[in-house]
């Protein structure tokens, strides 16, 4: 069956196309990209004042699968994906069993294969059970398929043996996606550490502890050659730490949440845990200097740290919950709603923070509209206006941070292999 998006402006940043006109998908595969289409014999989806862009790839999830299914599993958050308007997933190794060996993440493949409604790729930790002691079997999670490696959620708190990790990884060819926190100045916070922690009486995350262990792992890329890639970055002093990095030729990399470019810890003084994530939210400052690192180039990729929790998790006080949110559903609204309508960044530039750069980053297929190429496509209505409610989001996650603000702009179709998988906000796989 020919499917064809007609009347859309067709953003594709690779090709520096933004122009009016139709794509034709037949047979998984888009058959023409731009001028007007045959309709004949065909579905049609008016597209008309909307953006078909390539399907937006996040690289940065938390599927939970396998064993913490409570919070998470592969179908609901593949299904919250296809919500959110992306096609692709890359999701971290801090499962139960971890992803250490190929037996684990060939199982997830297979799992992906049964119930997967989007494409997933997969991290694989960086060591055993996520403790920093002992190499993961790196190699062999490289051959079966791992697209790079992580003990995200945890800091690799030994220099040594993290400069070992990214000796293995540098001659593998895969990038260590490094999650920043020194855990000996951290570990005991709940929130950003500043004015708001002191006047809630909250014990805090100090920004420096992100910049730390930044700066450390920076130098270690240097002497290794290896690709760090800085996961959530947050503090205003890392964005600077990184702007330097590359001036320098360092092999490194970083991305930014879409929660991060929202929130700052204002929103904490009610002591709600939906907004209770690692890094945390910090201050006015630092969001600024995030959006400025999304304007230079330093930041590379925008994403969720889609990090769900049974509610029951979540519904506590606020130092007792854990540190998390979903946010495949509310990314892409929240960013159009913070830089696109705010006149900050054209719809070119978000696209290729949501879509090319994390293809290009992770070696994988996307970011990009060809003819012959495979159709993963995201329709976006950029003024489509929606008050975010938890209740009514696919993931299991229903605490979110969105609850009852209105956003500006909203996936309307997903298509992946030339297949719609969500239309007008239903998943219909």
């Amino acid at each position: 069956m020919k499917l064809i998006i007609k009347n859309g402006t067709i953003i594709n940043p690779v090709h520096h196309q933004h122009e009016k006109g139709d794509v034709v998908i037949e047979d998984g595969k888009i058959v023409s990209l731009g001028g007007i289409a045959d309709v004949s014999g065909a579905e049609v989806y008016d597209a008309e004042g909307f953006f078909v862009t390539p399907g937006l790839i996040d690289m940065h999830v938390h599927l939970r699968e396998p064993g913490q299914e409570a919070k998470e599993d592969i179908h609901t958050g593949t299904q919250a994906a296809a919500a959110g308007g992306i096609t692709h997933v890359v999701t971290m190794a801090n499962t139960k069993p971890v992803i250490d060996n190929m037996a684990v993440l060939r199982a997830v493949q297979k799992r992906v294969e049964e119930d997967g409604v989007v494409k997933v790729s997969i991290i694989g930790s960086v060591s055993k059970r996520l403790k920093g002691e002992q190499l993961s079997e790196m190699g062999d999670l490289s051959a079966a398929g791992a697209v790079a490696f992580s003990d995200d959620g945890h800091y690799v708190e030994n220099a040594n043996f993290m400069r070992r990790a990214m000796e293995y990884a540098g001659q593998l060819g895969k990038m260590i996606i490094d999650h920043a926190e020194d855990m000996t100045m951290c570990g005991d916070g709940f929130m950003n550490e500043g004015i708001i922690s002191y006047q809630m009486g909250v014990a805090g995350r100090p920004a420096v502890g992100e910049d730390i262990a930044v700066s450390r792992d920076l130098l270690l890329s240097q002497l290794t050659g290896c690709h760090i890639h800085i996961a959530h970055v947050s503090s205003a002093k890392a964005v600077e730490l990184i702007r330097d990095a590359k001036k320098k030729g360092i092999d490194c990399s970083t991305e930014v949440t879409a929660q991060h470019l929202y929130f700052t810890d204002d929103y904490l003084k009610n002591y709600e845990s939906a907004f209770k994530m690692a890094p945390p939210i910090r201050t006015e400052k630092d969001r600024q200097a995030l959006i400025n690192g999304l304007l230079d180039g330093t930041i590379d990729a925008i994403m969720t740290d889609h990090a769900p929790h049974a509610d029951e998790e979540k519904d506590v006080p606020f130092n007792c919950a854990p540190n998390g949110i979903a946010g495949l559903e509310t990314s892409l609204a929240s960013t159009l709603t913070v830089l696109y309508h705010t006149g900050k960044m054209s719809i070119d530039r978000i696209v290729e923070l949501m879509a090319v750069n994390p293809a290009k980053l992770l070696h994988i297929s996307g970011g990009v509209l060809e003819e012959e190429g495979t159709a993963d496509i995201t329709v976006i209505d950029p003024d489509k206006e929606w008050v975010v409610r938890g209740n009514e989001l696919y993931t299991k996650s229903l605490f979110t941070p969105y609850e009852g603000i209105s956003l500006k702009g909203k996936a309307v179709l997903t298509i992946v292999d030339g297949e719609i998988v969500m239309k007008g906000g239903k998943v219909v796989k």
